[in-house]
């Protein structure tokens, strides 16, 4: 793998709304980019309007600029750099025609989410599957929404890789005026605090749909992100500042905002949608979901305490009433 330049030929992999988000940022600083979306109509569509047709549809692009593909060999084989923006349920059948091998490509994870089957995080994934190695692999940790991104509000992302040369090469694809970005070498935790600020979020959705107020809100929050420093403290035992945009911060955004699609389902789920009706009403794919069965069954061998986690999935997967379970872990919150 060669030095990131100006000159790398970048592919966004993946059509959703950070994957949108994401390519108008790397828009500022390449020549041009490549782009994977499985449906070609999007792509005619996409090209007609000049925007995405599903997602920020306020973005307008140069479409001169986008080489698009529904072909996902000839994409990997045209980029030398690979953006993964899939939902995480979807990615292995996103890569089940593949072939082209990755060994010599800088991949990225924009996902957040953990692969079900198996329960690995994207960077385990990768490194399992297709033979690469940890210091070609970069995660991109928030805070940040798609939505403020696509507004040039202030937003701030942090680019970890244990190739940190590289992460601040491909950090200088991403930053603008109104994007900055802090380098990390620690992708097993931004991964993995990434995947549970999710299901941190359902419940926030959960408790505030149940009434509870701002005082507990502050309080699961700070529960949370203890809990969350337990796991990946337990997993990857190194030094971190769990107070960090990437740990802190993320959890923060994700489980206060009204972008938030975890928090809105949470949301919804406490006002007695089934977890079908809520998906379907969201038309999104809310990461906690998965994640929730994924990291229950990931605790089984290592029996971390975890009962924001443990509520959340006996709401869920349990089908346990949501005022029953809430009211219970406000007795184990301090």
């Amino acid at each position: 793998m060669t030095e990131i330049t100006e000159k790398s030929r970048v592919a966004i992999i993946g059509s959703g709304s950070w994957a949108t988000a994401l390519a108008k940022l790397l828009m500022h600083n390449t020549p041009e980019i490549n782009w994977y979306m499985r449906d070609q109509d999007n792509i005619d569509l996409f090209k007609k309007f000049r925007h995405n047709p599903n997602y920020l549809r306020s973005i307008e692009f140069d479409i001169s600029k986008i080489n698009f593909y529904n072909d996902i060999n000839q994409i990997v084989e045209d980029s030398d750099i690979l953006v993964f923006v899939t939902p995480s349920a979807f990615l292995k059948d996103t890569l089940r025609h593949m072939t082209v091998e990755i060994g010599d490509k800088f991949v990225v994870s924009a996902i957040k989410g953990i692969i079900p089957e198996g329960n690995l995080f994207v960077g385990e994934f990768f490194h399992e599957f297709y033979d690469l190695p940890f210091e070609q692999f970069c995660v991109i940790a928030g805070p940040c929404h798609a939505e403020e991104v696509a507004r040039d509000l202030l937003s701030y992302l942090t680019i970890a890789s244990p190739d940190v040369k590289r992460a601040r090469q491909f950090s200088m694809m991403l930053e603008s005026n109104s994007l900055r970005t802090h380098i990390s070498d620690d992708i097993w935790g931004t991964e993995y605090s990434a995947v549970l600020k999710n299901i941190m979020a359902i419940a926030a959705g959960i408790s505030h749909s149940l009434r509870y107020g701002d005082n507990f809100q502050a309080v699961l929050m700070s529960n949370a992100i203890q809990e969350i420093k337990r796991f990946v403290d337990t997993v990857h035992p190194i030094t971190r500042d769990i107070k960090s945009s990437a740990y802190l911060g993320d959890l923060l955004v994700t489980g206060y905002s009204h972008f938030s699609r975890n928090r809105t389902f949470g949301s919804m789920i406490g006002k007695g949608y089934t977890v079908r009706s809520a998906m379907l009403e969201m038309d999104m794919i809310a990461e906690g979901y998965y994640a929730t069965k994924c990291i229950k069954e990931l605790n089984e061998q290592y029996r971390i305490n975890m009962p924001i986690t443990d509520t959340v999935y006996n709401i869920i997967y349990e089908n346990i009433s949501p005022a029953i379970e809430m009211r219970l872990l406000t007795e184990y919150l301090r």
